[in-house]
């Protein structure tokens, strides 16, 4: 099963361990916060209203970051780029220990997101672009983007242990803290990655273009229904995503009144899956095709969400439920990486995947600020996260079955602007799904 990675050189494997572990600390600093949220509602007396905006918010600024750092690594370069996102996300992690107050901290989320949205989306750019042999191409980014897990897990561990060792008012301040200190690893390990090979011969063909020129591209045929589709798929299963992550341990606290030492338990258990998900989904997305995947994992997904959230079982029952629910929650992620890179030409790869995968981020921004304002009403918290994750799994669907199916395809055949039918080339026609190479 793994002949496919004992094949890499040393370069593509260079590449991989430096965005395994950059997007590993990229999650850990994002997602410290979701364990937090019960905590700061005592401590602030912050509403869950302000609890979800504070994440919406942050995701927003994502877009930003990502739309910036794409631009400026079609023009100057991934590696070069990605050393400073990361500085940025990790430095600003510290800063949200040090807020008084949750504007304060949304304040520094926000500076947090800048960074995070640029990591998040240049690792897999250079990932998808580094591997040579493209019937490879779904494992590699589904491996990458495995490292979810990793950082989904550290930010587990890490509020499991630091609540152990501190009194509650000091120990969320310790987790922020913590964020930064990874992310001096990743940077030593990324201090001599070269370019990749693609983007080089691109920049060199390209030539001097203005960036409101690249960016206009994406907005126009013949790719702009791959941006408005791949949004939609990016948004619906990030949204879907968000509503559970987000509010697991709150649910896990408040509504099944578990010990931190207990929702940990519980929550490792998702993670655990959630491992096995992406490697799962990694070799589904280039054996059954991406569209197949999509469509199966974001269908399992949503039946265990209604289960694990709606339907009344025991705590040792849900313990165990929580693992098949990280594998189909997580496994739906594995082929975004390549599904994205696939669709936009080599010269504007980097702009097309940040303005694509984080205005989905956008769109999912705002499911964890829906599952808040729902259970602030008559709706129980359990009920409003799989009701907004249902929303979040159908917009996957929907998509998959409209984006073309691009597995196996050459990156230099990709995002195609020969000038054909926008609505033809993205299988728009009469809601009827393109099969075959990407337009």
């Amino acid at each position: 099963m793994l002949n496919w990675f004992r094949e890499l050189s040393g370069t593509e494997r260079k590449g991989f361990y430096g965005a395994f572990l950059g997007h590993a600390v990229d999650v850990f600093d994002f997602m410290i916060y979701s364990f937090l949220i019960s905590t700061l509602l005592t401590q602030w007396g912050m509403s869950k209203s302000m609890a979800g905006a504070i994440v919406t918010w942050t995701l927003v600024s994502s877009l930003v970051g990502a739309i910036g750092a794409g631009i400026l690594a079609d023009r100057y370069g991934r590696v070069r780029v990605l050393r400073w996102t990361i500085v940025v996300f990790a430095v600003s992690c510290f800063l949200c220990g040090l807020a008084s107050s949750p504007e304060q901290l949304m304040a520094f989320r926000m500076l947090q997101g800048l960074g995070f949205g640029g990591e998040s989306s240049l690792c897999m750019v250079l990932v998808t672009e580094m591997i040579r042999n493209p019937e490879h191409r779904g494992k590699y980014s589904g491996f990458t983007a495995s490292s979810y897990s990793f950082g989904w897990g550290a930010a587990a561990l890490a509020y499991a242990i630091t609540f152990q060792l501190f009194p509650a008012e000091t120990a969320w301040r310790v987790c922020f803290f913590l964020g930064i200190l990874p992310a001096l690893v990743v940077i030593y390990l990324r201090r001599n990655l070269q370019e990749p090979e693609v983007f080089l011969k691109a920049r060199a063909e390209a030539g001097r273009r203005s960036a409101l020129h690249d960016l206009g591209r994406l907005f126009r045929r013949p790719l702009l229904g791959k941006t408005v589709l791949c949004s939609l798929l990016s948004g619906g299963m990030l949204g879907a995503y968000y509503a559970i992550a987000t509010w697991l341990p709150t649910f896990l606290k408040t509504e099944r009144g578990l010990s931190v030492f207990g929702t940990s338990s519980y929550l490792a258990m998702t993670i655990a899956g959630s491992l096995v998900g992406y490697v799962a989904g990694a070799y589904a997305t280039d054996r059954w095709g991406r569209r197949l995947t999509y469509i199966a994992f974001a269908a399992g997904a949503f039946v265990m969400a209604l289960i694990y959230m709606v339907i009344p079982v025991s705590n040792t029952s849900m313990l165990f439920l929580g693992f098949p629910l990280g594998v189909l929650m997580q496994g739906v992620f594995a082929g975004i990486g390549a599904t994205i890179s696939e669709s936009y030409p080599n010269d504007i790869r980097a702009t097309g995947y940040g303005v694509s995968y984080n205005v989905g981020r956008v769109i999912g921004s705002f499911f964890p600020l829906s599952v808040g304002a729902l259970s602030s009403g008559r709706t129980t918290l359990a009920l409003a996260i799989a009701i907004v994750a249902g929303v979040g799994y159908a917009l996957v669907f929907i998509a998959a079955l409209l984006l073309p199916e691009t597995r196996g395809m050459d990156l230099a055949d990709a995002g195609d602007e020969s000038g054909r039918d926008d609505v033809r080339a993205t299988g728009l026609q009469a809601g009827t799904p393109t099969v075959g190479r990407a337009a």
